[in-house]
């Protein structure tokens, strides 16, 4: 058997192990599986590892893209360079990181941006949100961090979102979890009143499709989307990773 698996904390809301089950038994994988590993601290995936000796790789979400990185033997240039990590291949015990998150929000993202959306706000600053500046920043869109308080030169609060910032900035993309399924009542604290059909909002959860976020932008006719399409992409180029 070969089994691959989810790593995060908490992973109700994850899509990732029905669309593996799915693609297993499209693809006539009867001996491989894809299971979830809930853990509350990073420390437990040397346990993990250790009583799941069929284990060839893991994709890792929410907290951990970024405490996985001391527990990596080998890193991608890509994870070196952002330090954060969403897929893991094992071979001969050792695990090798990649981030996959990347390819998977700039071939999403990509799809709807128009020439005037050359300034983003980055909600979060959290592993997500790192693939996201590595993306923008490769295609020359400026960005700012909204967090609940200021850590470096490039970083706001939410409470410095106005509408002359937002009549600059028109992108604005949620890494964080807040609207995850179950909690799809919660939502980033923006001023969404000020937002116009000049605007793209971009969420990275993908379940719910259609969180509160995206809905409040809807109603002020902005551009959106959801995080579906990233899943699916990165999905696929971690199997690469895998399988290859």
């Amino acid at each position: 058997m070969k089994l691959y698996g989810l790593i995060g904390f908490l992973l109700s809301h994850s899509l990732s192990k029905k669309y593996f089950d799915e693609k297993f038994r499209q693809e006539n994988l009867f001996n491989y599986r894809f299971s979830n590993f809930e853990i509350s601290h990073i420390n437990q995936i040397t346990d993990i590892i250790q009583q799941n000796k069929h284990l060839q790789g893991f994709a890792i979400t929410i907290p951990y893209k970024q405490q996985i990185i001391p527990y990596l033997h080998i890193a991608s240039n890509e994870v070196k360079k952002i330090q954060a990590c969403n897929c893991v291949k094992i071979i001969d015990g050792q695990l090798y990181g990649y981030n996959t998150d990347i390819i998977g929000f700039e071939k999403s993202f990509t799809e709807l941006l128009q020439p005037h959306h050359n300034k983003a706000l980055i909600l979060g600053t959290g592993g997500a949100a790192k693939a996201v500046q590595f993306v923008l920043k490769k295609l020359s869109i400026s960005f700012l961090n909204v967090s609940r308080k200021i850590i470096n030169e490039t970083t706001i609060t939410y409470q410095q979102i106005n509408q002359q910032l937002l009549e600059e900035y028109t992108i604005i993309i949620n890494t964080t979890p807040l609207g995850t399924f179950p909690n799809t009542n919660e939502c980033p604290d923006i001023p969404y009143q000020l937002l116009t059909a000049k605007h793209y909002l971009f969420d990275l959860i993908y379940n719910p499709s259609f969180t509160k976020f995206l809905q409040l932008g809807k109603q002020q006719n902005a551009t959106i989307k959801n995080g579906k399409d990233m899943l699916t992409i990165q999905a696929e180029e971690n199997w690469k990773i895998w399988y290859s």
